[in-house]
C-alpha cells in the first residue's frame, strides 16, 4: 500500500509509513541500506533486476534504490523499464553505484532517476535524500490524487476514469479476460434541483455517489462521477452476466436509499437508469465504440420507463 493510499485510510502525514523497494545483487548493501531504514520505511528487498520488476508488478512501492551494476538486466534497463510503463513511471528511483563519473550520474538522470548515492554509503547523506524524496513523493501523491477526485462527492472523476478505462483497456488486450463499462444517470435529476434547490441536490449526489461505490466489491472495479448527474463504472474482468448483476445491485441501491422526488414520473424517490455493455477487447477495437453503444444502451433505458437496466449488443472486439 503507497502513501496516497495510507493518507486516504486515515494514516498521518508522515513519511515514515512509505514503503521503498531496495535493488541489489550484493547481500552486504542489502544488508547496510536494510540497517539504515527498515526502522522508519517498510522495506522490500529484490536481487536483482528481473526479481525488481517482478516486485513492482505485485505491489507498487513508494520509492526505488536500484543499484547500477547488476548481472543480467542493470539498474539504467531496470529504470527504463520502469520509466516506459505508465502504471510504475512515476515512482522515484535513486541509484545506488560505485560509479561517480559525470557521465554516468547524467545518463542515469536522462533515464528518469531522481538522484543518485555513491557507495560506499554514507548513514547520513542515505537517510536525508530518501527523507527528501520520499517527501516530495507524498506532496506528489497527494496533488495528484485531488486532482483524479470529484470535489462535491469524493470518488473519481472524469478524468481518473477516462485514464483508468485506457488503463485496463490495455491489460485486456494482453490478458484477454473481459471488460464491462457501466453508463449511469439519475433520473429526472433537473426537477430534483429546481425544485428541492441546488443545496438538497449536492447532497442527493453525495449520497448516490456513496451508495454505488458500496454496491462494487472488488478494489479493481471503479466507480466515477462522469458529469453532472452522471456517473460510470469500469468493471476489469467481469462478465456480461456479472456486469448486469452489479448494474442491478446499483439501481436498487439507489432505490433504497429512499430519497423523496415528489417531481419524478418514474417513482416518489430518486432512481438511476443504467446502461451495460461487455467485450472482449482486440488491438483493432476502440474504446469510443464501446462508449457509444453503452451510451446507446442508457437512452434506451430512459426510453423504456428509466429505473432499468439496458445491455447493449456489443461488436466483436469493439
Amino acid at each position: 500500500m503507497g502513501v496516497t493510499q495510507r493518507m486516504s485510510a486515515g494514516a498521518e502525514m508522515e513519511e515514515a509509513r512509505a514503503s521503498i523497494l531496495i535493488v541489489d545483487d550484493q547481500k552486504l548493501n542489502l544488508d547496510i541500506l536494510v540497517n539504515l531504514l527498515e526502522e522508519c520505511y517498510e522495506i522490500s528487498v529484490a536481487k536483482s533486476g528481473e526479481g525488481a520488476l517482478r516486485a513492482v508488478e505485485n505491489e507498487l512501492p513508494d520509492l526505488i534504490l536500484l543499484d547500477v551494476v547488476m548481472p543480467g538486466l542493470d539498474g539504467h534497463e531496470v529504470c527504463r523499464r520502469l520509466q516506459s510503463d505508465p502504471r510504475t513511471q512515476q515512482v522515484p528511483i535513486i541509484f545506488i553505484t560505485a560509479k561517480s563519473s559525470v557521465e554516468s550520474e547524467a545518463q542515469g538522470l536522462e533515464l528518469g532517476a531522481v538522484d543518485y548515492i555513491a557507495k560506499p554509503f554514507n548513514p547520513s547523506v542515505v537517510k536525508a535524500r530518501v527523507a527528501n524524496h520520499v517527501r516530495l513523493k507524498l506532496y506528489q501523491d497527494r496533488l495528484e490524487e485531488l486532482n483524479v477526485r470529484d470535489p462535491l462527492t469524493g470518488i473519481a472523476n472524469r478524468r481518473r476514469f477516462d485514464s483508468y478505462l485506457d488503463h485496463e483497456w490495455r491489460s485486456a488486450i494482453r490478458s484477454g479476460a473481459p471488460l464491462s463499462l457501466l453508463m449511469m444517470d439519475l433520473d429526472y435529476f433537473k426537477p430534483y434541483n429546481d425544485n428541492y434547490g441546488h443545496p438538497e441536490g449536492d447532497e442527493c449526489l453525495k449520497r448516490v455517489a456513496k451508495a454505488l461505490v458500496a454496491s462494487v466489491d472488488r478494489s479493481i472495479d471503479l466507480v466515477a462521477r462522469y458529469g453532472g448527474e452522471e456517473f460510470a463504472a469500469v468493471l476489469p474482468g467481469t462478465s456480461e452476466e456479472g456486469a448486469l448483476q452489479v448494474a442491478e445491485n446499483m439501481r436498487l441501491a439507489i432505490r433504497n436509499l429512499g430519497i423523496a422526488h415528489g417531481h419524478s414520473p418514474v417513482a416518489d424517490c430518486v432512481t438511476l437508469s443504467i446502461g451495460v455493455g461487455t467485450t472482449i477487447v482486440t488491438r483493432q477495437g476502440q474504446q469510443m465504440g464501446m462508449m457509444e453503444r453503452v451510451d446507446a444502451a442508457l437512452y434506451r433505458a430512459k426510453g423504456e420507463g428509466r429505473d432499468c437496466v439496458v445491455s447493449c449488443v456489443s461488436e466483436a472486439g469493439d
